[in-house]
């Protein structure tokens, strides 16, 4: 059985962990294929926006242990961080292409901070959030101590990674921890709606906007604003922006071609 099912149709990658009899949690094998469907996102042209969901009733119920519990199987935690979830959560932010995580049911732990550090993370009702590290001895990995405080301030994350609480679908919407919340029968319209969305919008943008937003992380006003200044020149001189100056003159829709 494939880990990970892929599709590309009509510029949308669909990426899906696929253990789902185990929750989509996080074996070796299932981390370094999605590593490598990304980087097939990342280099073909015709993929202009990337979807990660799950399939089944589970987002991703973050690490397998029953991998790293058996001395045959167990990597060590060495080898998971530095070659399965760095390097996954790595790539979501440097593939400048816009990553929707289609949250369809838990996301728990790697699983949920995964899915954080995606561009936009809608949430089935059925969703929910829980930063189970603490549960078992362990710390927040997979960028969570990074985004989580970011997304929805030091406090609250401090309080749901040292407590572990389980966050449901609409308290994430209300905390900012993702962008909306959809009920479940209308789940897969709307995630295919937002997908076309963003595939059709001017692709070099986007993904300069992604660049900024990251280094706005670290970044003081003085350095972003020149940031801003460089990309901006960058962004005028695509054909994308011709093609959005000319549809607003004309009053038409633009046919953006992300170039």
């Amino acid at each position: 059985m494939a880990y990970i099912t892929s599709k590309i149709e009509n510029h949308i990658a669909w990426l899906s962990l696929n253990r789902p009899e185990v929750f989509n949690s996080f074996n070796r094998e299932m981390a370094l294929l999605l590593q490598s469907e990304l980087d097939a996102c990342e280099t073909n042209p015709e993929v202009r926006a990337i979807v990660l969901t799950g399939n089944g009733k589970a987002f991703c119920a973050g690490q397998d242990l029953k991998e790293v519990t058996s001395p045959e199987l167990n990597p060590g935690f060495k080898k998971i961080l530095e070659e399965h979830y760095n390097p996954i959560v790595s790539r979501i932010r440097s593939i400048e292409k816009p990553i929707i995580a289609a949250v369809n049911g838990v996301a728990a732990g790697a699983g949920a901070n995964i899915a954080l550090a995606c561009d936009v993370v809608v949430a089935s009702e059925q969703a929910s959030f829980i930063q189970a590290f603490s549960k078992i001895g362990l710390i927040p990995d997979s960028g969570g101590t990074f985004f989580l405080p970011r997304l929805i301030g030091f406090q609250k994350a401090s309080a749901l990674m040292l407590l572990g609480d389980k966050i449901a679908a609409e308290e994430a919407e209300r905390l900012g921890m993702v962008y909306k919340v959809v009920p479940s029968e209308a789940f897969e319209t709307e995630i295919q709606q937002l997908a076309t969305t963003l595939s059709q919008m001017p692709t070099k943008a986007l993904g300069m906007t992604k660049r900024l937003l990251n280094q706005s992380m670290t970044n003081n006003l003085e350095d972003q604003l020149e940031l801003e200044g460089k990309l901006q020149i960058e962004a005028a001189q695509s054909e994308d922006y011709a093609e959005g100056v000319a549809a607003f003159v004309e009053k038409r829709k633009p046919n953006f071609k992300g170039l």
